[in-house]
Parts: C-alpha cells; structure tokens; sequence
C-alpha cells in the first residue's frame, strides 16, 4: 500500500491537486502493479516562510 506525501507552496487550487492524484495513482498502480485504491496522497501546504532554501526564506525571494 504506498503513501505518497507531497510538499509545496499553498496555493494550488483543487483541480490542480486534483490532476496531480490522478496522474500519481496512475503512474504509482502502473509501476507498482497495484490497485487505484491502494495508493494514499497527501498533500503538505506550506507557507513559503515556513520554507528555507540556501539560506533564504522563500517569502523573501
């Protein structure tokens, strides 16, 4: 049963998340040889101040 957890910025709207399930469970049971409602998704939103990269806070690029 795999668990798929993604990071990233708030924002996205819900048909983009949406599209983003589909094409990860597909590719995920094409892969894995697993069925649909096997695969869990979970989306992390993340402000981009709770987000350093090299030394910088996202917010303040």
């Amino acid at each position: 049963m795999p668990f798929i957890t993604i990071d990233l910025f708030e924002g996205r709207d819900k048909e983009t998340k949406r599209k983003l399930v589909q094409r990860l469970t597909e590719e995920t049971c094409h892969i894995l040889n697993c069925k649909p409602e096997a695969v869990h998704i979970r989306f992390n939103n993340v402000k981009r101040e709770d987000w350093g990269t090299g030394g910088v806070l996202w917010s303040d690029k």
